[in-house]
């Protein structure tokens, strides 16, 4: 079998976390379910690693019924006490409160700009960014302080980055990497 070089940070001891890395991140997907379920899952990953987000994806899937919007904007305490039982996704009743409230928001934005890429691209420009080696920018600054002042939790710089990182904004595929493509920027 061969041997491919990825990026240092992806665990080549982790299956999922390769095919993550190989197969999603970094690829332009902005397709608003994609959209959708990366900024839920990414504001889960706060104070702790994506590797153990992504680990716990397919149960986020399942518990957030597939994160159908409609659905999750609907959650009462019932099913946030279902949530804060279920151990196998993160069970952080402040988090998963936020992603209810963080779903009503990205709603809004929705019906405000016609989707949620049409809000990013006011941001962006329609422009891909190739950066290595950062955890923020002025990009995923200005994002982060718009998203927080709509309201949204869980949403600070350092999350929105690793966000448009995952969905191909922002390219860090790193020198060396069989992914790697060159500046597209």
């Amino acid at each position: 079998m061969e041997q491919v070089t990825r990026c240092k940070w992806c665990n080549g001891k982790n299956p999922i976390y390769i095919v993550y890395h190989d197969e999603e991140w970094g690829k332009l997907n902005l397709e608003e379910q994609y959209l959708y379920e990366m900024l839920i899952l990414d504001s889960f990953q706060a104070g702790l690693s994506w590797e153990c987000v992504l680990n716990k994806r397919e149960a986020f899937r399942k518990a957030f019924d597939f994160f159908a919007i409609d659905k999750v904007v609907n959650y009462q305490e019932e099913k946030i006490q279902e949530l804060l039982q279920n151990p196998n996704i993160i069970r952080n009743k402040l988090k998963i409160k936020a992603s209810i409230q963080n779903s009503k928001i990205f709603q809004e934005i929705q019906k405000e700009f016609g989707s949620f890429k049409k809000y990013l691209l006011t941001f962006t420009h329609g422009k891909q960014y190739y950066e290595i080696g950062k955890t923020t920018s002025p990009l995923s600054d200005a994002i982060s302080k718009d998203l927080q002042k709509r309201g949204m939790k869980f949403v600070g710089s350092v999350i929105i980055y690793s966000y448009l990182q995952a969905i191909g904004i922002i390219y860090s595929h790193e020198e060396g990497c069989f992914s790697f493509q060159g500046q597209n920027s």
